[in-house]
């Protein structure tokens, strides 16, 4: 009796008028050209749906609402868009900036922020309502806006070589000021445990890391002199960092100016190895078991893919899905990765054991692949 007491008093607790809504299985691409996201399915391998009306998406990028329900378009122009992947509806947008390159959520899912070249600074807006928040002026560019646990979002100063943290946990931003990151920072990561936050240096020859786990974090030189000797080639893309992976104990991250990517063990940051590439890669990416790490590479090159075996650090297989392969995206198991070609208005998808093509997709000018999986991830 008093089992059945206790569960007819859990089952009026559950609001039955509440219905849950699957999300989990859906994805947005980014259509480059057009100013639009396709919304697809990850199970049936396709396109469900099209959101236009979203402005310049050249270099645009998104985050999702902790329930995966909504996302948060970062466009070029500066506009920041909710859209609202069920219905496939804009729900608000606001012209925040006048150039922008990226942002983020925070950890509770109540603010997202906005990176901006034009003015430069950081902007904060509520998640609901978009209405602004906070304004974090720079007097800089602004690169790797990221977030990380606590309510802080973290971002870096091209002009200046500086990283800012920003604690919004208390409402109105606290701003820590680390000085001395390097010259001309373009790029940065941060690890899924929220403690390591990565910058590259397109000025100087090294990365440098921070431990946000310290109060005041000190800035750490990594891969010290890893171009020495040689010609830094003509850089036609900049690496994305942001697509870092984490392959078994190694960090694995794209050389600027040069055909390798670099292995850095994840605790030392030491170098552990080098891998000459096709070309410049623009992302190198881990299967989500960090098995292989995917390659993907900057203009003239950029019709190739490499795939690199953890364990030898070696080129294990090589192929080319077509012109202008943007950018990749694997099912959050990792049994499949997306892969968007710009220039053949294709997003093809391979199985990651065996390489086969399992089925294209036509889309506009494909550029970035979002599954909604990335909205239970820190940095993403």
């Amino acid at each position: 009796m008093k089992r059945a007491v206790l569960f007819l008093t859990l089952t009026l607790l559950i609001p039955v008028s509440v219905k849950a809504q699957p999300t989990g299985d859906l994805g947005l691409v980014v259509e480059r050209a057009s100013g639009s996201l396709l919304i697809v399915d990850q199970s049936e391998r396709a396109r469900i749906g099209r959101i236009t009306g979203l402005g310049d998406l050249s270099h645009a990028s998104l985050v999702y609402s902790p329930d995966q329900q909504f996302a948060y378009v970062f466009g070029r122009d500066g506009g920041l868009t909710k859209v609202d992947i069920l219905s496939g509806e804009i729900i608000a947008r606001v012209m925040q900036a006048g150039n922008s390159i990226g942002g983020a959520i925070s950890d509770d899912g109540k603010l997202v922020a906005v990176s901006n070249y034009e003015p430069g600074g950081v902007r904060i807006f509520n998640a609901g309502t978009l209405a602004m928040v906070a304004d974090i002026p720079t007097s800089s560019k602004t690169i790797g806006l990221v977030d990380a646990p606590g309510n802080r979002f973290v971002f870096t100063l091209w002009d200046k070589g500086e990283t800012w943290i920003a604690d919004m946990s208390g409402g109105s931003p606290q701003i820590i000021r680390i000085t001395g990151m390097g010259e001309n920072p373009y790029d940065a990561l941060i690890t899924g445990d929220g403690r390591t936050y990565i910058a590259g240096l397109f000025g100087d020859d090294h990365l440098t890391a921070l431990d946000l786990w310290q109060d005041i974090p000190q800035p750490r030189a990594i891969l010290q002199g890893y171009a020495a000797g040689r010609d830094g080639l003509p850089v036609y893309k900049m690496p994305h960092l942001e697509g870092w992976a984490l392959a078994g104990t190694d960090f694995v991250l794209p050389a600027v100016g040069q055909h390798e990517v670099l292995w850095v063990d994840a605790r030392s940051l030491t170098e552990t190895g080098r891998t000459p590439t096709h070309g410049q890669p623009v992302f190198a990416m881990a299967r989500p078991d960090g098995r292989h790490v995917w390659v993907n590479f900057a203009h003239p090159l950029n019709d190739t893919i490499q795939v690199l075996d953890t364990l030898t650090k070696e080129v294990i297989h090589e192929f080319k899905p077509g012109p202008g392969v943007l950018h990749m995206e694997f099912t959050p198991r990792g049994h499949e990765v997306w892969l968007s070609v710009r220039d053949a208005g294709k997003i093809m998808i391979y199985d990651t054991e065996t390489f086969e093509k399992l089925r294209e997709i036509d889309a506009e000018s494909p550029s970035g692949i979002f599954f909604t999986a990335r909205a239970h991830k820190t940095g993403l």
